[in-house]
């Protein structure tokens, strides 16, 4: 019976025998690997809640799938061949010459799984890309953008997928590994008439109201990434850095701040320093402005500039 079914089949489709065998060997191969994975992931999924777990059992079983069916379709059609190395070494061979791009990808996915440059959840930046990594596959890795035409490295809500490849090529540089901290500046410029000292003291004290407590945990997280890379700093409170530009005095907040949290947390000192400032006459914001210098009567005693009388000069002539 099954044989007569195969033979109209093959007369049907116009196939050999042996070729529609192999066919329908590779269909059910495929669906049997389907079915595995499709009970694995439902088992998984009624035992956990993690999304992270979840997202890693969906795309090793998924890998594991894809090899075992090369591998099983491959003995099946190449089986005339003297052994498993020859196939996989044709198939290397013809893969790395008609779809280079894509060796390349898999090559960086390679890196990825096994030097971890990156994991899911991490803030990167890669050549002009920069946002979250919120899933990884065999050729490609998607981020959820930030920055751009958006300001303070929040999202845009556009989603970029980036080849492997890059990895291997372009620039990389990680938000949220080893330490896990960045550093943020906030400059505050006051008039020269300012009291700049009574200023600075008060910026010292309200970056140190929101972020002084981020230095003990930053410290701690630097011992433990000392263990894999040179991560060296002498201060990590907030501090205030002093310097003059053309329109004032530049008062520079310098503190730790998580990466997705610099935002908010430059709007509320932002909102502390407004506060602050507006209870003390002696404070004031500084700005591009047009002003006249008069030295006679600004300028310092000792710097003012001496005003020869017109009868003083004719004298000297004579």
């Amino acid at each position: 019976m099954v044989s007569s079914l195969m033979n109209y089949l093959a007369d049907v489709l116009g196939i050999s025998e042996p070729t529609l065998e192999r066919v329908l060997s590779s269909l059910v191969i495929i669906f049997f690997l389907w079915l595995l994975r499709f009970v694995l992931l439902r088992l998984v999924w009624h035992r956990t809640q993690e999304v992270q777990l979840r997202y890693r059992w969906q795309k090793i079983s998924l890998y594991v799938a894809v090899v075992l069916g090369i591998l099983l379709i491959g003995r099946l059609w190449f089986a005339g061949l003297q052994s498993l190395v020859t196939y996989l070494g044709l198939l290397s061979a013809g893969l790395a010459i008609a779809l280079q791009d894509l060796v390349k990808s898999f090559a960086g996915w390679v890196f990825i799984v096994w030097r971890r440059p990156f994991v899911l959840g991490d803030r990167i930046q890669i050549g002009p890309f920069a946002g979250d990594v919120i899933d990884i596959r065999i050729f490609k890795f998607t981020l959820l953008e930030i920055g751009n035409w958006v300001q303070a490295d929040q999202s845009t809500g556009r989603i970029v997928d980036i080849p492997n490849s890059l990895v291997l090529t372009d620039t990389l540089a990680n938000y949220t590994k080893g330490f896990e901290f960045i550093w943020s500046e906030i400059p505050v410029l006051v008039t020269f008439e300012s009291n700049w000292r009574k200023a600075k003291a008060l910026l010292l004290e309200i970056a140190g109201r929101h972020a002084a407590h981020l230095s003990r945990s930053a410290e701690a997280r630097i011992k433990e990434a000392s263990k894999r890379f040179m991560i060296f700093y002498t201060k990590l409170t907030p501090t205030v850095y002093t310097s003059v530009e053309a329109s004032g005095v530049l008062l520079t907040i310098r503190y730790l701040i998580e990466p997705r949290k610099r935002r908010g947390s430059a709007q509320a000192i932002w909102e502390d320093i407004l506060d602050e400032f507006a209870r003390h006459d002696d404070i004031d914001f500084a700005y591009p402005t047009t002003r006249f210098y008069n030295n006679l009567l600004e300028g310092k005693p000792g710097a003012r500039a001496s005003l020869a009388r017109p009868s003083d000069e004719g004298n000297a002539g004579c």
